[in-house]
């Protein structure tokens, strides 16, 4: 095995994984997370902790709590894509793990996911984790990755299920949760980065599609386990969250859905909407958790806001679409199996978040 290259800064070998956190003001999480990674029994590893402008003195716990890391402090809130893409760019480790700032590791996470990714196939280029809710940890937060809706809203797999061991075997998957995703770095060379215009949300699904219309694939990790609070810096129900889901998934289609999956997309919305329109009557799933908050009216305002400024990026989505294309080499048949495979239904999506 070759010798890894080694760090311009200490001249020592490279680690072999790079940890890439995206922060902003996530003080109150990241005690525990950095705590997580320390006490971690895979060593070979940096830290790379990229601030977007907080305010309540989380880069000054980190030079505290994990002084050897690598810090990259921005003036202002920059976006978790471009955040992630800067610490990426910083990297040197040959896999990159993208974990966000409220999460906690099992202390054999790193361990469990490294020792997978150097017997993987050649071809597999991300590992997804088993992310647990940190307030009942037997509650699943997504294990294996993602499962996608036909408009582009993805979902994590056994979301808010009882984890019963039932997903507990390493198999073939989507692609990964960049809560806690690892990608080998001679993907992220090929097919590109976060897309830097979704700002959050949605960035991991269209990453995950182009690699694997390039022909990367996904393998899952139930052994390395995470325990995340769901949408703790961006909020669960909020007009933001809602705002940038909304668009995001949209230009997720546009540049990465087959055309005959572009043109049935407004009738799956459709069924969608329909669906949420009952949820707010209802007080069900997540539109009914939003009207908690704010007003059925609101919330039609801000996906109707969403839809239009996703049209109003048409143009720029077709040409990175075109970009997508030229390193296509799954086949029709395959992407279709993917959406039958990997498919996660309207009520689901609606009604049980």
């Amino acid at each position: 095995m070759p010798p890894r290259p080694t760090s311009e800064k200490t001249n020592s070998p490279a680690p072999l994984l790079s940890i890439v956190m995206a922060n902003l003001n996530g003080a109150r999480f990241i005690g525990n997370c950095l705590k997580s990674i320390s006490e971690q029994t895979f060593k070979s590893f940096e830290l790379i902790f990229i601030d977007n402008g907080s305010i309540d003195g989380s880069v000054a716990l980190v030079k505290k709590l994990f002084p050897q890391a690598t810090i990259i402090e921005n003036t202002g809130n920059l976006g978790f894509a471009k955040a992630n893409n800067q610490g990426i760019i910083r990297s040197s480790g040959k896999y990159v793990l993208t974990l966000n700032n409220d999460t906690e590791l099992n202390q054999r996470f790193l361990e469990e996911l490294v020792k997978t990714a150097e017997t993987s196939s050649a071809e597999t280029g991300m590992w997804a984790t088993k992310i647990l809710s940190i307030h009942e940890k037997d509650i699943i937060d997504s294990i294996g990755g993602l499962l996608i809706y036909p408009d582009g809203i993805a979902k994590g797999r056994g979301r808010l299920e009882k984890d019963a061991g039932q997903f507990d075997s390493p198999e073939d998957a989507f692609i990964p949760s960049a809560c806690a995703a690892l990608y080998k770095k001679a993907l992220l060379d090929e097919v590109g980065l976060f897309d830097e215009d979704f700002f959050a949300y949605c960035e991991d699904t269209d990453l995950g599609l182009r690699a694997r219309l390039a022909g990367w694939k996904t393998l899952s990790v139930p052994r390395a386990i995470a325990y995340h609070h769901y949408s703790g810096t961006g909020g669960k129900y909020s007009r933001q969250k809602a705002y940038l889901v909304e668009r995001n998934r949209l230009w997720v289609a546009m540049k990465n859905f087959p055309l005959c999956r572009l043109a049935a997309l407004p009738f799956y919305t459709f069924w969608r909407y329909a669906l949420q329109c009952y949820g707010l009557i209802t007080k069900k799933g997540a539109g009914g958790r939003f009207v908690e908050n704010f007003s059925a009216f609101q919330l039609a305002i801000i996906l109707l806001k969403a839809e239009l400024h996703a049209l109003a990026g048409l143009p720029k989505m077709l040409a990175k679409r075109r970009k997508v294309q030229k390193l296509r080499k799954t086949s029709s048949s395959e992407v279709a199996a993917w959406f039958k495979q990997y498919s996660v239904s309207a009520s689901s999506l609606v009604l049980k978040d």
